[in-house]
């Protein structure tokens, strides 16, 4: 067990992340001074502040073998969710932050998503594919609420009827119904909720500030009653910790009406891999060792794997036995699992040079 986990004291409450993990693009950092002489992190249980980013684009293209043809907008970078092993929270260290706590509590918004977005649908060079509202952090985070960003791309898509895929696990994305309905009819929308455990407890210290369980399996419920087709992603999957619930979570959320289903492994690439340890031994004690080597058994010795094909799946016996229960699962609660694909033949560019913005 590492030396530098904290004690129950400190811990804070509400966040994933308990430590800061140093920035390796900061020649810089701010330190406690010890009583003893040493040097240790300054950290302390701050509010989430929010900050402003103005980017030239909002789309971006997915290079990966494993997501080809893909691409991705996200109207803000960092996320209050706080899940522990989000390999997003990598990116935040761009920005001058911490990939620990910072990712969870100093958040970026950008104002301009919605206008940035028209701007690139009018552009000849655009040819319609679907764009994932978000690749990297949740588009319907607390945030989302007051800023509204979320919704304004949504309808831009249906503008220009251009297809958009949606994953999330909070329960805001109910409040965009309306607009998800208008793209459905289209068959341009698809979205996925992602769903880890029906265990509460686990869920609020591995996702602290996400919907619950229930409400998620709700959201899937309601949008495919609404005829908005809705999946469920089961990731990431972590041997040893939630891997067991893989027939649960499948039946619940196919008891719901679940089109289509997914799982990944989880993978503790760059910072996060400090930060989910810290967090795991923190936690769950009396089971990390079994957990972490699980874990490693999936990439090869390793928490990590940056191998296309490989690294989202992992490999060995126990990622092996992992997906055969997935597959057996499906097979069980669902009929199919191919959706259909979104419509990219309804494109459209309005006459008016208009914005909506």
């Amino acid at each position: 067990m590492s030396d530098d986990i904290i004690t129950d004291k400190e811990y804070f409450k509400g966040r994933g992340a308990q430590i800061n993990t140093a920035n390796k693009f900061l020649k810089q950092t701010y330190v406690e001074e010890h009583i003893e002489g040493l040097d240790e992190p300054l950290i302390s249980n701050e509010k989430t502040k929010y900050f402003y980013e103005n980017p030239k684009q909002i789309v971006n293209k997915i290079n990966s073998p494993d997501l080809p043809m893909m691409y991705s907008m996200n109207p803000y970078q960092g996320c209050e969710h706080g899940c522990a092993y989000c390999y997003a929270r990598n990116v935040h260290t761009y920005w001058g932050f911490s990939a620990g706590l910072d990712f969870e509590r100093k958040i970026i918004i950008k104002p301009d998503a919605p206008a940035l977005l028209e701007k690139t649908f009018m552009q000849k060079s655009w040819k319609p594919n679907s764009i994932m509202l978000s690749g990297n952090t949740d588009c319907y985070q607390p945030i989302e609420r007051k800023m509204m960003l979320t919704r304004k791309m949504l309808e831009v898509c249906l503008k220009f009827r251009n297809p958009v895929g949606v994953i999330s696990k909070n329960s805001l994305v109910l409040r965009d119904k309306d607009v998800l309905q208008e793209l459905a009819k289209l068959n341009l929308v698809r979205v996925m909720i992602s769903l880890t455990t029906l265990d509460e407890n686990l869920r609020q210290l591995m996702e602290p500030r996400t919907a619950t369980s229930i409400k998620r399996l709700q959201v899937i419920e309601e949008l495919n009653a609404a005829g908005v087709p809705c999946g469920v992603m089961t990731a990431p999957t972590i041997p040893g910790l939630n891997s067991e619930e893989i027939p649960a979570l499948l039946k619940a959320a196919a008891e719901r009406g679940a089109v289509a289903a997914g799982y990944t492994i989880v993978r503790l690439n760059g910072d996060v891999k400090e930060i989910f340890r810290n967090w795991l031994y923190q936690n769950f004690p009396d089971r990390a060792d079994k957990v972490w080597h699980l874990i490693m058994e999936c990439h090869g010795g390793d928490v990590s794997d940056s191998q296309y094909g490989r690294r989202m799946r992992g490999e060995g016996s126990v990622s092996q036995s992992i997906a055969q229960l997935f597959k057996i699962s499906v097979k069980k609660y669902f009929k199919s699992n191919r959706p259909a694909e979104v419509d990219c033949t309804l494109f459209r560019r309005p006459s008016s040079q208009m914005s909506l913005f």
